[in-house]
């Protein structure tokens, strides 16, 4: 097993990439941010996955946000891990220290929640050239009152726009609502959780969060393929994957130094 690398030092600034189920300290062969040794800092029970961290605050550079992609990427590869938010910060070891023992409840519960399982997330858009004119298309309401309100006027009032906007943005939604049940009776046999995320622009259906279990992955690529068949081909899916659990950690995290 990996022993902690000698030059840790026992002071200074611990950036926190995620909490493991470890009773012991152990390096991984791994670069954290700036080229930094990554090990961890058990209290026998949980420990913190770290690296010493010359910066008061980190910012989302780049090269920040690989490095702290690639060590959760590392640490995936041998166990489920709570991966923590990027950027949190802890004054020095004792600070770590102090951390785990606070929380510590509270990563076992999450640890058993989400252990031998990874974060999966499906996008599906409508993968049309306008979205408002494939709407007109598809809905006789809307285009019955885009014709109402905008056809045979000399000059569109305002007030008709937003009325239009609204009945647009509500059928939207009402898609999007529908379309969300469809997919979640698809693909809740192969998931232990299902979470939704906020559409990113007008043009996406659902963002959607999967927790599988890590043997369980094939047969949600097999669901959601059955799923993509009940859509036309005006719909793209995108699954992606596998990820550290991001949207499943629930903790009101108790900090032992600064973020």
């Amino acid at each position: 097993m990996n022993t902690p690398p000698e030059s840790s030092s026992p002071v200074g600034g611990k950036c926190l990439y995620a909490i493991a189920a470890l009773s012991e300290d152990r390096a991984y062969n791994v670069a954290g941010i700036d080229g930094s040794a990554v090990y961890s800092v058990s209290n026998g029970h949980v420990a913190a996955i770290v690296s010493d961290c010359a910066h008061q605050k980190l910012r989302p550079e780049r090269a920040h946000l690989a490095a702290h992609r690639e060590v959760l990427k590392r640490l995936m590869l041998d166990s489920t891990v709570l991966p923590m938010a990027f950027g949190t910060i802890a004054d020095d070891l004792k600070a770590v220290r102090r951390l785990l023992s606070l929380n510590q409840a509270a990563f076992l519960d999450q640890l058993e929640r989400v252990a031998g399982k990874v974060e999966m997330g499906l996008r599906v858009r409508w993968d049309v050239p306008n979205i408002f004119e494939y709407f007109i298309d598809i809905h006789p309401e809307l285009r019955a009152s885009r014709d109402r309100l905008l056809g045979n006027q000399r000059e569109t009032r305002q007030e008709d726009k937003i009325e239009l906007g609204q009945l647009f943005d509500r059928i939207l939604n009402d898609d999007r609502e529908a379309h969300f049940e469809r997919l979640e009776e698809a693909l809740a046999p192969c998931c232990a959780e299902i979470k939704r995320s906020p559409p990113r622009n007008v043009n996406e259906v659902a963002n959607l969060n999967c927790l599988v279990g890590r043997n369980d992955q094939k047969q949600l690529e097999d669901a959601v393929f059955q799923a993509a068949n009940l859509f036309d081909n005006n719909y793209a899916f995108d699954l992606n994957g596998p990820w550290a659990p991001h949207n499943f950690v629930d903790i009101d995290l108790k900090l032992g130094g600064r973020k």
